[in-house]
């Protein structure tokens, strides 16, 4: 156990938020997502909801500046309807050490699975919540 880093991050995915590189992107994946089907690096955080990992990962993980969306969910399939509490709890989470975070751009379904295929690495989670999935792009860590 390292002091100040929550304990929702495991070993490994610490690991590879440390290897991802200024533009990479990771998925924090929901439980529905078919993650093994589009990307050969995936993690497993099962049971764990993706607002509280986000507040987990967001205090050592520096948003890309220089795109306008580095935050990226599935849009609603045609049809479908989005339930605008899930986007309300991860932006809570996100605020919390990003309070001027840029809007969260939605992907339509099958652009949002060409990213995943690109992908840094997915993590698969305990998220139930439809189109729960989100992308995080990495930035450029400041120097302090």
């Amino acid at each position: 156990m390292l002091k100040g880093i929550s304990p929702l991050l495991s070993p490994e995915l610490l690991g590879v938020l440390a290897r991802m590189g200024h533009g990479d992107e990771i998925i924090l994946a929901d439980a529905h997502f078919p993650g093994e089907t589009f990307n050969k690096n995936v993690l497993r955080a099962d049971g764990l909801k993706i607002a509280d990992l986000l507040g987990a990962i967001l205090p050592l993980f520096e948003l890309d500046a220089y795109v306008p969306h580095p935050l990226a969910m599935m849009a609603a399939v045609p049809g479908d309807t989005l339930d605008p509490e899930v986007e309300t709890r991860y932006l809570k989470s996100i605020h919390q050490t990003n309070p001027s975070a840029a809007a969260i751009e939605r992907v339509e379904r099958f652009a949002f699975y060409d990213r995943a295929k690109n992908a840094f690495a997915v993590v698969m989670t305990g998220e139930t919540a439809k189109y729960g999935n989100i992308i995080l792009k990495k930035g450029v860590t400041p120097i302090l």
